[in-house]
């Protein structure tokens, strides 16, 4: 894997390089599921049992099975090689817990938005937020098993994302799969940094 550019050692002593990343989604996309599978730590997590009591906020249409729900963020983290270590960070997917959001992203450099494509709609404030703070971003259409599969351009008009924000399909439970998206990040980010010097 060819990750110049991101993959120098940290200094003169050589030592990894760390890199914060986001894991950002709709409610009950997998973000939470993502951390875990890949990280190399055991990750901490934050998620709390629904109950009756936040019946009227937290909108379970299409994951009525889901029982936990992540009230601050996620952590783990993983080693691509001997020089680049990426910190994951969970965001929260609820609406009540987004003003938690603007605290995460600080110092991110990229994110990873995972999309449930049987409710695509869940997404689209994560997306909007990835523009609004500026941090670039890839899609991961994360696969359910009764999940259709739709062409990626059909994904890319709805959500309606730029050409050159990369799209692939994942399985969050996955290790391989979601360190597949990881690496995607890296390399969006790596093209987005040579085409910025280019342009100088």
């Amino acid at each position: 894997m060819d990750l110049k550019g991101f993959d120098r050692p940290g200094g003169p002593g050589g030592g990894a390089r760390s890199v914060k990343v986001m894991i950002a989604g709709g409610f009950g996309t997998g973000k939470t599921t993502m951390v875990r599978s890949v990280s190399d730590i055991k990750p901490l997590t934050t998620e709390e049992t629904l109950t009756q009591a936040s019946a009227d906020v937290d909108h379970l249409i299409g994951v009525a099975d889901k029982t936990e729900t992540t009230v601050s963020l996620d952590f783990g983290k993983i080693s691509l090689n001997d020089s680049l270590m990426l910190y994951l960070f969970g965001t929260p997917g609820q609406e009540r817990f987004w003003f938690l959001w603007n605290g995460l992203f600080k110092g991110a450099l990229g994110a990873v938005v995972l999309v449930d494509t049987r409710r695509l709609a869940s997404s689209f404030r994560a997306i909007e937020e990835m523009e609004r703070q500026d941090v670039p971003f890839v899609v991961a259409l994360n696969v359910f098993p009764d999940s259709r599969d739709y062409p990626v351009e059909e994904i890319r008009d709805a959500l309606d994302i730029s050409p050159h924000i990369p799209i692939v399909a994942c399985d969050a439970r996955d290790r391989a799969s979601s360190r597949d998206v990881l690496v995607t990040l890296i390399r969006h980010l790596k093209e987005r940094s040579a085409v910025a010097l280019e342009s100088r």
